[in-house]
């Protein structure tokens, strides 16, 4: 399954204030639940309008339909940290999560020509530990402590470099 990516529009601030209405979903991502996404719409349209100079956030597109979003955060001009999520919870379970962390990883590599890419996990959330493993990426230590779902747990870092990344996906081609 393949995803494409697009620059976040003050429009997407209507999706994204309705994610925050998915209490499962704001659970696992860290999020304030809301109860309404009118709560959240003002925050997010300054988010999108001024975002943050170390940030790229693109919105992850399944056909024409948001399902979640890619970090690039950082501001070196070699390397990044990848953040991704799926959005809402209703569509987890599908491989979007890893095909976001692709193309993540994709962009960073072909689209910013960085030469590594690292993220983390919190260990306790296997199904995002899983998603980058599944993506090739080399576990390199352990980060700091950190609560998931009320359960004391730490992060898990993770790095691929720009050439394990081209080997991986020639192998994959073949």
């Amino acid at each position: 399954m393949a995803l494409t990516l697009r620059k976040l529009t003050p429009s997407d601030a209507d999706t994204l204030a309705e994610w925050q209405t998915d209490a499962l979903f704001c659970a696992h991502a860290g999020w304030h639940v809301r109860e309404s996404p009118h709560q959240a719409v003002e925050w997010w349209r300054e988010q999108v309008s001024h975002p943050d100079p170390h940030l790229i956030r693109l919105l992850a597109l399944e056909a024409q339909d948001p399902v979640g979003f890619i970090d690039l955060h950082g501001s070196g001009l070699a390397e990044r940290e990848l953040g991704y999520l799926v959005a809402p919870s209703t569509s987890w379970g599908r491989g979007l999560g890893t095909a976001a962390a692709r193309a993540g990883i994709a962009f960073g590599f072909d689209g910013l020509g960085l030469s590594r890419i690292w993220a983390e996990a919190v260990e306790a959330n296997v199904a995002s530990v899983k998603v980058l493993r599944r993506l090739g990426m080399r576990e390199t230590g352990l980060g700091s402590a950190e609560d998931f779902l009320g359960q004391a747990s730490r992060y898990v870092q993770f790095e691929i470099s720009a050439v394990e990344w081209r080997q991986s996906v020639s192998l994959a081609a073949r």
